[in-house]
C-alpha cells in the first residue's frame, strides 16, 4: 500500500482517491436510490437535496480546514486551506449558476422531458470531473513551471469581467449553435427519444441493417458537458487565483458541481430573478484579477480579505437581485 503515500500533484495518492471514491459514493447513492426510475424531480425535493450537497460540501470544508491546519499537511503555496477551499466553493458555486440557464435551453431545443433530465445531468458529472480534472491538472503544471502565467489569469479575468459589465448578453439560438449542427452532421440520431437511453439499435431505412444510433438526450448530453468546458475557462483561472494547490482547486470546483445539479430544477424555474448577480459575479472576476497582479507585485493579500470580498458581492448580488425581482412571475426554458 506504499504507493497510495506516493505523492501526485503535492498530496499523497490516497487524498486523491479517497476524495473521488467520496464523489463517486454520493453520485451512486443519488443515481441509483435517490433517483431510481423516471420520476420528476420537483422544486421541493430539488432543495432539499441542493441542502444535503451544500451540508456536505461545507463538511468536507471543515474537515480540510481541521486536516491543513491542525495536521502535517500543507498547501503547495503556504495558502490557508479550508479560506480558500471556501472562497473557491462559493465562486465556483456562483459562476455555475450562469449554466443553469443555457442548460435549461439545450434540454428544451432537444424536446427531453423533466423526468429524464436529472439522470442525464448525473451522468454528465462524471465527463465534468475528468474534463476538470485534466484542466486543472495542466493548469497547475503551467502555474508550477511558468509563474508568470498568472498574469495572464489575472488579465484574462478583468478582461472578462469588464466585458460581463459592459457588453449586452442575448440569448443564444440554439438552432443555430455550430457545435449541434456538427454533431447531427456526422452522428446517426434519432429523430425522437427512446426513454432514458442514451443509444439503440434499428434498422436502417436503405440496407435494413441494424445500425446503433444516438438518441437526443445522448446529444443533449454532449452538448451541455461542453457547454461546461467553455465555462470552466472562467472558474478555473478564478479559483487558481485564490490558490494553486492543485487538490484544493479540485475539490472546491468538483464540490460545487455536484450541488449545482441538484438545484438546477429549482434554479431553472426562478433563474430569471438572478439578472443582477451577473454585475456581482463580473466584479468578483475583476477583484480577483486584479487580485493576482498585488499578490505578484506586492505581496499576498490575506485570504480571509478574499473570502469576506468575494461573499459579500454574491450574496450583495443574489438578495438585491431577489428584492428587485420579487413581483416577476416564473418563467422556465424546461421541456415538460
Amino acid at each position: 500500500m506504499e504507493f497510495l503515500l506516493a505523492d501526485w500533484l503535492g498530496k499523497p495518492l490516497w487524498m486523491w482517491s479517497g476524495f473521488l471514491a467520496i464523489v463517486f459514493a454520493l453520485l451512486a447513492f443519488d443515481l441509483g436510490l435517490l433517483n431510481r426510475g423516471d420520476r420528476e424531480i420537483g422544486i421541493a425535493q430539488s432543495l432539499r437535496l441542493s441542502a444535503f450537497y451544500i451540508g456536505f460540501a461545507c463538511l468536507y470544508g471543515a474537515v480540510v480546514w481541521w486536516a491543513f491546519e491542525t495536521g502535517n499537511l500543507k498547501t503547495t503555496d503556504g495558502t490557508h486551506a479550508g479560506v480558500t477551499y471556501f472562497t473557491g466553493f462559493f465562486i465556483e458555486k456562483a459562476l455555475s449558476i450562469d449554466n443553469v440557464f443555457v442548460i435549461s435551453l439545450i434540454f428544451t431545443f432537444f424536446a427531453i422531458p423533466r423526468r429524464y433530465q436529472y439522470r442525464a445531468l448525473v451522468w454528465g458529472i462524471i465527463a465534468v470531473i475528468i474534463l476538470r480534472g485534466l484542466m486543472i491538472g495542466i493548469g497547475a503544471a503551467l502555474v508550477q513551471e511558468y509563474d508568470w502565467i498568472l498574469f495572464i489569469f489575472g488579465a484574462f479575468l478583468i478582461v472578462t469581467g469588464i466585458k460581463m459589465l459592459v457588453v449586452p448578453e442575448a440569448e443564444p439560438d440554439m438552432s443555430k449553435n455550430k457545435l449541434i449542427i456538427f454533431f447531427k452532421k456526422h452522428m446517426r440520431v434519432t429523430d425522437s427519444l427512446h426513454g432514458e437511453r442514451f443509444f439503440v439499435r434499428l434498422p436502417d431505412s436503405v440496407t435494413g441493417r441494424t445500425l446503433i444510433y444516438a438518441t437526443p438526450l445522448f446529444l443533449a448530453l454532449v452538448v451541455i458537458n461542453i457547454a461546461d468546458l467553455i465555462f470552466a475557462v472562467d472558474s478555473v483561472p478564478a479559483i487558481f487565483a485564490i490558490t494553486t494547490d492543485p487538490f484544493i482547486v479540485f475539490t472546491a470546483n468538483i464540490m460545487a458541481i455536484l450541488g449545482l445539479r441538484a438545484l438546477y430544477f429549482a434554479l431553472a424555474a426562478m433563474v430569471h430573478r438572478f439578472e443582477y448577480l451577473k454585475t456581482a459575479l463580473a466584479l468578483v472576476l475583476v477583484f480577483i484579477g486584479g487580485k493576482i497582479f498585488w499578490n505578484q507585485i506586492f505581496g499576498k493579500v490575506d485570504p480571509a480579505i478574499s473570502l469576506g470580498v468575494t461573499l459579500a458581492l454574491i450574496l450583495g448580488g443574489v438578495v438585491f437581485s431577489l428584492w428587485k425581482t420579487r413581483n416577476q412571475p416564473a418563467v422556465t426554458h424546461q421541456a415538460e
